[in-house]
């Protein structure tokens, strides 16, 4: 076992999964001590119930994969996942809106996840990097920051991309020091996930956890 398994959020995300397939990975996050399990909103009640006296935290996404929900969906998505035991929150941007130029529109979105979320749990902001240019990463990461969002996040795992240590660096140096980075989509070995820390994240998201924590090769073609 290595240090990066209580940086890594063990994630579950696909629209077949069962519940049996997330007790597994309640199981696993639990031996592998886990940062936190990452799951639709719909599993979140069940999780927190598996992870109960352990320090394995929650995670829940909102407006997820495409982010061009309302912000109104979006916090009220945001409040029942609280309620229901989520500790942490992946909000994806409107990705649009961000293209559109309409900072204003994307700003107060992920505002009314972050005062939804206001001292009840951490909020993770997706901005999806393979669908930004360089200046559309920077001014997105810069809008979440302004937010008071806690993390900044490459991807969904959905689109047509995930992490990369460029991008990462560059998420970096966009927000400073007091704000997190989240890496995730593709990120399915050891080798890759310390890679991603070494440009500057400081969370790891991955359906691959077990391999990337053991330092075997994965054969997943998931998140």
């Amino acid at each position: 076992m290595n240090s990066i398994a209580s940086m890594i959020d063990h994630t579950i995300l696909k629209p077949d999964t069962t519940k049996e397939m997330v007790k597994k990975v309640c199981d696993e996050a639990k031996k592998y001590k886990f940062a936190s399990v990452c799951v639709n909103p719909y599993y979140v009640e069940f999780v927190k119930n598996e992870l109960k006296e352990t320090d394995v935290k929650v995670t829940s996404v909102i407006g997820f994969p495409l982010g061009s929900t309302l912000k109104e969906v979006k916090a009220f998505e945001a409040k029942e996942a609280i309620k229901n035991g989520a500790d942490e929150l992946d909000v994806v941007i409107n990705i649009g809106a961000l293209k559109d130029k309409q900072d204003d529109i994307v700003k107060e979105d992920i505002k009314a996840v972050v005062q939804a979320a206001k001292g009840k749990a951490l909020v993770k902001v997706i901005i999806e990097t393979c669908l930004l240019t360089d200046e559309e990463k920077v001014r997105a990461c810069k809008l979440a920051k302004e937010a008071e969002a806690d993390f900044v996040k490459t991807s969904t795992g959905f689109s047509t991309g995930g992490a990369t240590t460029e991008d990462i660096k560059l998420m970096r140096e966009t927000v400073g020091y007091s704000v997190g980075v989240k890496a995730s989509g593709g990120v399915r070995d050891l080798e890759k996930a310390q890679a991603m820390v070494d440009a500057g994240a400081t969370r790891i998201g991955a359906s691959s956890s077990v391999a990337i924590t053991e330092g075997s090769k994965s054969n997943s073609l998931g998140y």
